[in-house]
């Protein structure tokens, strides 16, 4: 069978899709790039788990395809088959890749950096044109060290650094959950209220919504400190929460949380899925931000070195889990 011909006729409009995770990282980074390039563009997101996103993107000749903070290493095979389709690709993320491919099509911008995340490393590219996005960016990633110094260097007293946290805690909370009905609104909602404005500023005065988020966040946080731990040591901690929508967006924020207040234990919260499976968050220690992605990788999971996660981990693997988060070893790499 022949393959369809893809290519774009004369003056056909170039296709552009941006393709981010829900989060604040995420949808910043993208914000910063649309306003670099106000080009009209189809946005491809999800919930903080919906990380193999690329698959959606259709294969058109010359399009032009924005890929911000989703793992090349879980989308290889859409990357693939877009750069083989003649797709044009910018890829800027921080999470684990795998090989990079070798492709004049590709222009990848990846750093695996503790202190870096996507938002930063769009600023970096734009040369801290649209600072304050990027902010709010780093501060929803918990960068909270590094978006403060690099607001400092931009002139931005505390008061102002307290207000893009703010926004930038509000946006990332949105994005976790199990299905679209356990957040207070679609990541893709969310993006269209950000794409009104040009400064975080007037979105956080605009919009209600963020409002609403924050106050849900609060709600969910006070009934998820009441839950004991499953288990615990001197250098870690698991939680496991019940199947619910609070503790399903509660989850991530917990992890920080739990992580900020002991920087020396690493931090595991798991929440039990529809399925009876769990998805697990896990924070290395703030003291020795390294190997979270090794432990989530035995068990299917990914991530960064300070931050993993696994999306289903079967109920038969929580002891094996907890074994193997008691004997990990923090310390960097040689």
């Amino acid at each position: 069978m022949t393959a369809p011909d893809t290519t774009p006729p004369r003056g056909h409009a170039v296709a552009r899709f941006d393709v981010c995770n829900g989060d604040a990282d995420g949808l910043c980074a993208v914000r910063q790039w649309r306003l670099h390039d106000p080009s009209a563009a189809r946005l491809i997101t999800g919930l903080k788990r919906d990380i193999a996103l690329l698959q959606q993107v259709p294969c058109v000749a010359d399009s032009e395809v924005l890929v911000c903070d989703l793992s090349m290493q879980r989308n290889r095979a859409a990357l693939d088959r877009l750069l083989e389709g003649g797709a044009q690709v910018r890829w800027f993320d921080h999470h684990w890749s795998g090989p990079v491919p070798a492709h004049h099509r590709l222009d990848a911008h990846l750093d695996f950096s503790h202190e870096v995340c996507t938002s930063l490393l769009v600023d970096r590219y734009l040369g801290g044109r649209f600072r304050a996005w990027a902010l709010v960016g780093a501060y929803g990633d918990e960068l909270t060290a590094v978006a403060d110094r690099l607001g400092e260097a931009s002139g931005l007293d505390p008061l102002h650094r307290a207000l893009l946290r703010r926004l930038g805690l509000a946006i990332n909370y949105n994005a976790y959950g199990e299905d679209p009905s356990d957040v207070c609104i679609a990541p893709a909602g969310l993006y269209e209220r950000l794409a009104r404005h040009s400064s975080p500023w007037t979105l956080l005065r605009d919009e209600p919504v963020i409002h609403e988020i924050e106050a849900c966040r609060r709600r969910d946080f006070r009934v998820a400190m009441g839950v004991q731990p499953h288990w615990e040591s001197a250098q870690a901690r698991v939680v496991v929460l019940p199947s619910a929508p609070w503790s399903r967006r509660v989850s991530g924020f917990l992890a920080n949380a739990l992580a900020a207040v002991h920087p020396g234990q690493a931090q595991a919260v798991l929440t039990e899925r529809h399925d009876g499976h769990y998805t697990v968050s896990v924070r290395a220690p703030r003291t020795s931000p390294h190997g979270a992605h090794t432990v989530c990788q035995a068990f299917g999971g990914s991530g960064r070195a300070a931050a993993a996660g696994i999306d289903a981990l079967p109920a038969d693997a929580l002891d094996p889990f907890v074994r193997s988060l008691s004997q990990a070893r923090w310390e960097a790499p040689c």
